[in-house]
């Protein structure tokens, strides 16, 4: 990249990735330096919401990453996806859901347990009513058997 040719939400991220793993930070541990929720900062980083000004910058900072990062944090995310797109609005939702998130609760899930995945056999999920006086919430409780991957 030169320095007229700003970075991709892509070139972001693979510099925020190799930067985390060459210093052997979680995401917990850059979400706390950078004011915000681990699994928020993760989708951030891996380019699927926006920040702050100022979260760019503490990011940037914590990371060592230069400071041409930062209009690439800020910049507003285009959430796309290859896949085949439900049309049903609730399903839609939920798969609009794992599509932004789904990266990102894989490297919480994968940084907490080890390389696996969540069972969806041994597996339970709730949903609950909320009442909420700014409009009731949906509350999806998911539970699942971690499976780590085996080496033969």
């Amino acid at each position: 990249m030169t320095a007229e040719t700003p970075l991709s939400k892509s070139d972001a991220t693979a510099l925020i990735l190799a930067a985390k793993a060459a210093k052997g930070l979680s995401w917990e541990a850059i979400a706390e330096a950078v004011g915000m929720s681990p699994v928020w900062t993760t989708s951030a980083a891996l380019g699927m919401n926006s920040m702050s000004p100022a979260t760019a910058e503490a990011l940037v900072a914590v990371l060592d990453l230069p400071a041409a990062l930062v209009p690439a944090l800020v910049a507003f995310p285009t959430k796309v996806w290859d896949q085949t797109v439900p049309t049903d609005p609730a399903i839609y939702r939920l798969y609009e859901i794992v599509g932004v998130y789904g990266p990102t609760l894989k490297e919480v899930i994968q940084e907490k347990f080890g390389d696996g995945i969540m069972s969806a056999i041994d597996f339970t999920m709730e949903v609950e009513k909320v009442e909420d006086p700014k409009g009731d919430r949906v509350k999806v409780t998911m539970i699942g058997k971690f499976l780590p991957y085996k080496a033969w």
